[in-house]
């Protein structure tokens, strides 16, 4: 029996999640990363007490960004205790211990960001952002109608869809992706903007010659365009990103024609707890 305040719970999490994700990325897209200079405080301020009157520009986005990061740990916090107290399955409540211990991390490495002003600091937090919000989403649906306990499956057979190799194939799928996540993040958190400005080809070619001298060719190019110089590790960065989104596209329609051929089954989400319940 699923436990409907737990589910509630955990859905609000992941759109509060969710909706950090998209200011952290404001606040990168503005460059707003270092508007205010000090951390835990907010300009020597109790960031909860911080004057609504400066909340502007880049200290907007900054601000909001604690705020919000704040409001999710608290979330976590309440999430963790009611998985704890209320949840049966070891699983979902080691899930629930996870994401506290993660978002306790990610609070720390959002404040080392600003206080020693790393941008590699910034990939990272970018990247297990997006691992946290699958994490929290996990457990959204785990504790809904839709995850299939083992109970359910030795009561119904029509819940078997007869091959385990379609979770490694999705499993693979999601890998990429998030590493495209990763290639994206320190692409952005460079803050070179497009090193590459054309599309489909490279600089004219599939795969552009790149040399010292070419590199020279290209920034003056981009300094006439008003771009910042770029690097040739950065060039080599979005042709890999490139060609990660084009596994991605080829690995998702050989994933829907797999599917496609088979025979009717309950939905992915069902048949994937299938093979997870504990």
């Amino acid at each position: 029996m699923k436990n409907r305040l737990i589910n509630v719970f955990s859905a609000i999490l992941t759109f509060f999640v969710f909706l950090l994700i998209a200011v952290g990325a404001m606040v990168t897209s503005t460059n707003s990363g270092m508007a205010v200079p000090d951390w835990p405080t907010t300009f020597g301020y109790n960031m909860f007490s911080f004057p609504l009157s400066r909340w502007i520009g880049g200290v907007f986005y900054e601000h909001s960004h604690r705020l919000v990061a704040s409001a999710v740990g608290f979330l976590t916090i309440i999430l963790f205790f009611l998985l704890l107290f209320k949840e049966k399955r070891a699983w979902v409540k080691w899930a629930g211990c996870f994401a506290l211990l993660l978002v306790i991390f990610q609070g720390i490495l959002g404040g080392l960001r600003v206080v020693w002003m790393k941008d590699q600091i910034g990939i990272i937090h970018a990247a297990l952002a997006q691992a946290f919000l699958v994490l929290v989403g996990i457990i959204w649906l785990a504790t809904s109608k839709y995850w299939i306990t083992e109970d359910q499956l030795q009561k119904d057979n029509s819940y078997v869809v007869g091959t385990k190799s379609l979770p490694l194939l999705f499993l693979s799928l999601s890998l990429i992706v998030y590493i495209q996540l990763l290639l994206g993040a320190a692409m952005r958190h460079a803050h070179l903007g497009l090193s590459i400005t054309d599309f489909p080809l490279a600089y004219g070619q599939i795969l552009p010659r790149l040399t010292p001298e070419d590199l020279a060719n290209i920034n003056a190019r981009r300094q006439a365009m008003g771009l910042p110089p770029t690097t040739l590790g950065q060039i080599h960065l979005q042709l890999v990103h490139r060609f990660v989104a084009l596994i991605i596209f080829l690995l998702t329609v050989f994933s829907f024609f797999v599917l496609k051929k088979r025979p009717p089954a309950p939905p992915f989400c069902l048949w994937l707890g299938s093979y997870t319940a504990l």
